[in-house]
């Protein structure tokens, strides 16, 4: 790909600046896709006939779809190139999006997820490819990858409130209103994104995998993440019924009931790298993972509680802490002990990890649900708690 100018005048400068706002944008759009569907759920299932097995894989199809084309991605751009698979996935993402609004089929809906979960698994790893390769190493690229995350940790926030205001005119609106936006994006990466110059080989797949398998540290971040995601999907799902079905909540309080679950995340992650600096990862990661364990273990002792002072508020700031602790440290030190030729083939498997983890823990928390919401919440314990064992687990984490 082309790298522009170490020394930029203004007008690369604006278009450098153009073009890390069309690549945050779509991050953005991404990111609110997980959160964007879940207020809406059971207006959802409602509608169309859905248990809450059923309504969980309108989240979970998301996940699965981004789990299951994040390794193949890589391969897709070493052949075609960033550029055209980038442009080429947004069409589909819109496409999805617009199928999704106005079907009455549940595997339609759920399909369109699938979907849309694939175009992300193209769209966000080769932004921040592109980012990589625009700016030149440095204070400048470590701020464009900042204002990228950011706009990552603030799209699962803004699908909140965005999921809460259109579920109460129609659950429809929910999964079409990215479409313009992407459409926008479509339309200004066609001018701004720059040209590959050329195809560059892709490792084979399976080695890839055996290699960073094989990493110790690696492999428990991608566990400890992997539980994280999982835990704190299931956890809201739980939430939003119960809110829900419990206590007569509509979508707006709902939502606005969810933000301490994300908005600290959004506000925290500017200063992740002084954190880190401070404390190192190691720390982190268990103080993260402790304080999740202890959410869901709250979430527990307090099932019975009938309000949301007592009985999801404290869960939810523990969950959300265990992320602001741990989310850059992990995403940092799952590529830190590998060599820097392979970091780039590593991302993509410690995402798919952090996908997976949603996609087997969604299903299992809406089955234990029909058995109680004790039975739920203590699956979703255990879970936390395995994450917090491997965390702390000696020698997993070597500090940066």
């Amino acid at each position: 790909m082309t790298t522009l100018s170490a020394r930029p005048g203004p007008r690369a400068d604006a278009g450098r600046g153009a073009l890390l706002l069309v690549l945050a944008g779509n991050m953005l759009i991404d990111a609110l896709e997980v959160s964007v569907v879940l207020v809406a759920l059971p207006a959802v299932e409602r509608d169309l006939g859905l248990s809450t097995f059923g309504g969980q894989w309108v989240m979970s199809g998301f996940a699965a779809g981004f789990a299951a084309l994040l390794l193949l991605g890589p391969r897709l751009v070493a052949r075609w190139g960033r550029r055209p698979v980038y442009l080429a996935a947004l069409p589909v993402f819109i496409a999805a999006s617009v199928a999704g609004g106005l079907t009455d089929q549940a595997a339609v809906l759920i399909a369109t997820r699938v979907v849309k979960g694939m175009c992300a698994a193209l769209t966000a790893p080769t932004g921040l490819a592109i980012i990589t390769t625009a700016y030149p190493p440095g204070a400048e690229r470590r701020r464009a990858v900042t204002v990228y995350s950011l706009f990552g940790a603030a799209g699962f926030t803004a699908g909140l409130l965005c999921s809460g205001a259109l579920t109460g005119l129609s659950w429809r609106w929910n999964p079409v209103f990215p479409a313009p936006v992407a459409l926008v994006l479509l339309v200004a990466g066609f001018r701004l994104i720059p040209r590959d110059d050329g195809p560059a080989p892709a490792a084979p797949l399976g080695a890839t995998l055996a290699r960073h398998l094989r990493d110790g540290p690696f492999r428990r971040s991608a566990v400890c993440a992997a539980t994280l995601n999982g835990t704190y999907l299931g956890l809201l799902l739980l939430f939003v019924h119960r809110m829900h079905d419990q206590w007569g909540w509509g979508s707006c309080r709902t939502a606005l009931a969810l933000l301490p679950a994300c908005l600290p995340l959004a506000l925290a992650l500017p200063f992740a790298g002084r954190m880190v600096g401070r404390f190192g990862t190691e720390r982190l990661i268990r103080a993260g993972s402790a304080a999740a364990a202890l959410g869901c273990a709250t979430a527990l002792t307090t099932a019975g509680s009938g309000t949301y002072a007592t009985g999801v508020l404290p869960a939810l700031l523990l969950v959300e802490a265990g992320f602001v602790l741990s989310f850059a440290a992990l995403n940092l030190q799952a590529t830190a002990g590998i060599p820097a030729e392979h970091r780039a083939s590593a991302v993509p498997v410690y995402q798919t990890a952090v996908q997976l983890g949603a996609v087997l823990a969604l299903p299992v928390t809406a089955v234990a649900l029909g058995a109680g919401r004790e039975t739920a919440l203590g699956f979703l314990t255990a879970l936390s708690a395995t994450g917090a064992l491997v965390a702390r687990t000696r020698g997993a984490h070597a500090a940066p």
